[in-house]
């Protein structure tokens, strides 16, 4: 069966981070992905974010290759960028005027502080943008400094897959007879919607606004990560009574001062106890006793290791593609089939195809290629 967004042509202006996550999510769906690439720009042909599409190079900055940029967005339903405010309206590519020329054209707008506001027109990367939006204040152990969680929480959780969701909302809206409109997805704005526990935690006095001292932030002794005996770590959720109970009854944990799960005075030193429990066995030894314990338990697991995880193979949570890992797509679907990952394609090489649909002649292509307006 097709994927679920089959017969959907998606014009994604290439950038960096974001951007490219949500074409591949859109793609991986079913969704014709079509992207236009920045000449000289090189992408890794392993590269996940990048599988999937079709690609076209096309200079933007010459007015013959904004013209064409314009005409192949006529014949989309959706488009995404992630360009500072105000670049693409200087291209001749903004919303105002391609939603005239394409009046159901779904505009998906990608920034880290959004189209409005005193930071609007600032740089800026991922940690930036959960810094400013109370996230990164979350993110770290007690006493110690903020730990930035790579690009996961700005870039790809509160930017990209906020993006995919308003793409795929929007397109559905047009579907049920409303007309397009632009999406305004801000990586600030997406990262505090990711924090909405911690705020109804906090509104009913059970956040601490202190990294490091809340039962999910490594506060607790029961939901943590620990050092094993070869250096290797293993980590612990063990939150409802019954996993604690468990907990407590397959590490032989009988002294009476763990009866104080909930008691925030009482983690530090139940903690270390932890730790040198722990240490006192190989990960792989904690494995085979805990994995099956209705603890809430599981290795911590390297980017090399996690591909050959017995459960990650019968889920098939990663696909090998000319020898190299990738993760794939998801969510699964009862009746769609989502894309099988493949290499990204070369820079430019679906040009041709798509200038032949849009009828652009030989001669003309020639011309273009002569003035560098195409590759």
């Amino acid at each position: 069966m097709p994927g679920p967004l089959e017969g959907i042509r998606i014009i994604e202006f290439a950038g960096i981070g974001p951007g490219p996550f949500c074409g591949m999510m859109l793609a991986d769906h079913g969704a014709e992905v079509i992207r236009i690439e920045r000449g000289g720009m090189r992408i890794p042909p392993i590269d996940p974010l990048a599988r999937g599409r079709k690609s076209i190079v096309i200079n933007i900055k010459q007015p013959e290759g904004a013209e064409l940029a314009r005409k192949l967005v006529d014949t989309a339903d959706g488009l995404i960028e992630g360009n500072r405010p105000g670049v693409m309206e200087r291209l001749g590519l903004g919303p105002d005027e391609l939603l005239k020329r394409n009046p159901k054209l779904v505009y998906g707008r990608m920034t880290g502080w959004g189209q409005t506001g005193p930071y609007a027109q600032a740089p800026g990367h991922d940690i930036n943008y959960i810094a400013l939006s109370g996230v990164l204040h979350s993110c770290g152990r007690e006493g110690q400094k903020p730990t930035p969680p790579v690009n996961y929480l700005g870039d790809f959780g509160g930017g990209a897959m906020m993006l995919a969701f308003g793409m795929v909302s929007a397109l559905l809206a047009v579907k049920n007879g409303a007309p397009g409109q632009v999406i305004d997805c801000a990586m600030t704005d997406g990262s505090a919607l990711l924090a909405s526990l911690t705020w109804g935690f906090q509104a009913s006095g059970m956040w601490q606004d202190m990294p490091g001292k809340n039962i999910i932030d490594t506060g607790s002794h029961y939901y943590d990560v620990y050092e094993t005996k070869d250096g290797k770590w293993i980590s612990i959720g063990a939150i409802e009574t019954q996993f604690y109970a468990n907990l407590r009854e397959h590490l032989g944990l009988e002294d009476a001062a763990f009866d104080a799960q909930q008691d925030p005075e009482s983690w530090a030193a139940l903690k270390e106890q932890l730790a040198e429990i722990f240490r006192t066995k190989t990960r792989d030894e904690w494995c085979v006793l805990l994995e099956d314990a209705e603890i809430c338990f599981a290795p911590v697991l390297s980017l090399t290791e996690a591909p050959d995880h017995p459960h990650n193979q019968a889920r098939q949570t990663f696909v090998e593609v000319e020898g190299h890992a990738m993760p794939a797509p998801a969510p699964r679907y009862s009746v769609s089939e989502t894309r099988k990952p493949e290499l990204a394609p070369a820079i430019g090489a679906h040009t041709d195809e798509i200038l032949n649909e849009l009828g652009v002649t030989v001669a003309d292509r020639d011309a273009l290629r002569a003035s560098r307006t195409i590759n």
